[in-house]
């Protein structure tokens, strides 16, 4: 792979994953969220827009060391699943924040683990540097998991 195509590619996944964020970001929290009952382990706001970005261009050079050790084709798999979290991921915030549906969001957010967890893996298998470039959005993911769940239970 020439060294152009390798920067392109790196500035490309990088890009795709903060595609996710920005779909995600178009729905603001706002009052609705402000009302809400939620457990006192709740992050302030502010977290959210520090952890956010870090965990984006983590997930964006994992890809690309996925993609540029085995190229789309050979690591189909792995960077479909990748895909499919970014989708899942965007769609949670539309979902939890835009709709309101909590319930919902709850499903979809288990469902990205799952998806992330095998993303992950998968990841493992082409890259140990692209696997622990994950690890931080698996437990990220995880932990939101929880927190959605509790805001279900007390709302």
């Amino acid at each position: 792979m020439t060294r152009p195509k390798m920067y392109i590619g790196l500035i490309g996944w990088i890009l795709v994953s903060f595609l996710a964020g920005l779909v995600g970001a178009i729905v603001e929290p706002g009052v609705w969220y402000e009302m809400l009952n939620k457990p006192a382990w709740t992050p302030p706001n502010w977290v959210f827009p520090v952890v956010w970005p870090i965990l984006y261009l983590c997930m964006g050079v994992a890809a690309w060391l996925v993609w540029k050790k085995a190229g789309f084709d050979q690591a189909r798999d792995a960077l479909t699943l990748f895909l499919v979290q970014l989708a899942l991921n965007g769609l949670w915030s539309w979902v939890f924040f835009g709709w309101h549906q909590i319930g919902t969001a709850l499903a979809n957010i288990m469902l990205l683990w799952i998806i992330i967890l095998f993303t992950t893996l998968a990841f493992r298998i082409q890259s140990k540097g692209a696997f622990w470039l994950m690890v931080p959005y698996l437990v990220w993911v995880g932990y939101a998991t929880a927190l959605n769940f509790s805001i279900w239970n007390l709302n």
